[in-house]
């Protein structure tokens, strides 16, 4: 007696396997996510992310033109400024940081990559947190909607394509949407990051901003064990104008991203997150794990979730292996 079915006989060459894939992996798919630091003379290693950088503005230009020229889809860029305040005024400034280096990758790349930028008020806070303070310390959701509208206008006038707003405060993408509007820039794109998690995985990315904050994120990023609150998230972003929606982390939270990707209609994006990039390679370096098959799997694993667009740290390496 043999088996009526042998699935093993899709799995018998290279090329068999190769036809009968059912989820791809293409560098256009990939967001590269980079780091411009005020002051800095030329690049600086993340100890925690080992081979990722800080830049400096001039780092930064050549940098990006690899990525490009490597074919990643986009570049998401966060800024890490000299000076702090309580209300984050350097997102706000023309003059900053963020919004400067947008300006010189707006001028170097112009049109051929989508140019992102993260439309949150953590880097710029001397007490770390994604919004303006009140008077008992919490944070003023109604208030930061006025700096995020500012921050947005600002963002898109130095060059970005798509801003990302990531602090998850209510209402925020209706918000940013009126204020771009308003402001004459209807083209300018908003990249909601709709389920973001109260993370323990952030720490390494924390090092890269060199972040302020004490304590935690907890009243206004999601709780780990919901995922019914994701969707409403979505739901709520989808019906405030979000052209994308982002699940964030990514391998945490495959199975809220495959809900997600059910009801979206719009583009759903996932950010392999800086503790997920860290763990794989420290698991590398010991020997522990095939360092490229190990990456390659993990974006698989995102896009079969349901990601059509997966912001991590390995874009321009990943692309280079899927290319070659």
């Amino acid at each position: 007696m043999y088996p009526l079915h042998r699935p093993r006989r899709l799995r018998t060459t290279p090329a068999m396997r190769r036809l009968v894939s059912e989820t791809e992996v293409r560098p256009r798919q990939l967001v590269l996510p980079m780091f411009v630091k005020e002051g800095l003379a030329g690049p600086a290693e993340i100890s925690s992310m080992p081979g990722v950088l800080q830049h400096s503005r001039d780092s930064l230009r050549k940098a990006a033109v690899e990525a490009v020229q490597a074919g990643v889809g986009g570049i998401m860029l966060f800024g890490v400024p000299a000076e702090r305040d309580a209300v984050g005024s350097g997102g706000t400034d023309p003059d900053g940081i963020l919004n400067a280096a947008l300006g010189d990758l707006r001028s170097e790349l112009g049109d051929s990559t989508v140019l992102m930028s993260d439309c949150c008020l953590d880097e710029f806070t001397d007490h770390g947190h994604c919004g303006v303070l009140a008077a008992d310390g919490t944070v003023d959701n109604d208030a930061t909607l006025e700096v995020y509208g500012e921050m947005a206008v600002a963002q898109a006038r130095a060059g970005a394509h798509v801003v990302g707003p990531s602090g998850m405060m209510d209402g925020q993408i209706a918000f940013i949407r009126n204020a771009l509007d308003q402001a004459g820039l209807h083209d300018t794109g908003i990249l909601a990051y709709s389920a973001k998690y109260a993370s323990a995985f952030y720490g390494p990315f924390r090092d890269a901003v060199e972040s302020q904050l004490a304590g935690d994120r907890k009243t206004y990023q999601q709780d780990p064990a919901n995922a019914r609150e994701a969707i409403r998230e979505v739901q709520l972003d989808l019906a405030e104008g979000a052209d994308m929606v982002m699940v964030k982390p990514a391998l945490l939270y495959l199975d809220v991203l495959r809900a997600v990707a059910e009801i979206s209609d719009v583009p759903v994006a996932a950010y392999q997150i800086s503790g997920e990039y860290a763990m794989i390679e420290a698991a590398a370096a010991n020997g522990w794990i095939d360092r490229e098959r190990s990456i390659l799997e993990s974006l698989t694993s995102i896009r079969r979730a349901g990601a059509d667009i997966v912001l991590t740290y390995w874009a321009v390496e990943a692309a280079r292996w899927l290319d070659r």
